[in-house]
């Protein structure tokens, strides 16, 4: 009793719902701060990406199902919802253009990676074997001519 764990979020669910445990209440998401995110996303420069809690794509997606299930029966929630989905799509867009053009420069810093989500740090490695593996085959044929 009174130890703290951390573990995957379904995990937990599974054991207060088994009675075994309590999670810990976590921050939540709302417009405002989805919107102060996309502000500091769209100020940033293309090359510069704000800091993103690890587990932020995961709460993102939970506040937004949990939204959707209220938004049936408020029509205030319904606007949430729908300025919450707005401000998600222009984050996750914003984030993508600066990923991609990130993984098709050469390597970046631990410091400019460390302000990517975990989602994110796996797309932009994917991202920059699959364009570096293409510079090179299209240069090494460049250079057979």
């Amino acid at each position: 009793e009174g130890k703290e764990y951390e573990v995957k979020h379904w995990i937990a669910k599974e054991l207060e719902r088994a009675g075994v445990a309590r999670v810990r209440e976590e921050e939540r998401l709302d417009a405002v701060k989805l919107h102060k995110i996309s502000w500091k996303e769209s100020i940033q420069q293309a090359r510069q990406v704000s800091p993103l809690e690890e587990d932020f794509y995961p709460r993102l997606r939970r506040y937004l199902a949990s939204l959707k299930s209220k938004a049936v029966r408020s029509p205030e929630k319904m606007k949430e919802y729908g300025k919450s989905t707005r401000l998600s799509r222009d984050i996750v867009n914003c984030r993508l253009r600066k990923i991609v053009s990130l993984a098709s420069s050469p390597a970046q810093t631990n410091q400019i990676l460390n302000n990517l989500a975990r989602e994110e740090r796996v797309l932009y490695k994917q991202l920059y074997e699959i364009i570096n593996d293409w510079k090179a085959k299209i240069l090494k044929g460049m250079k057979e001519r």
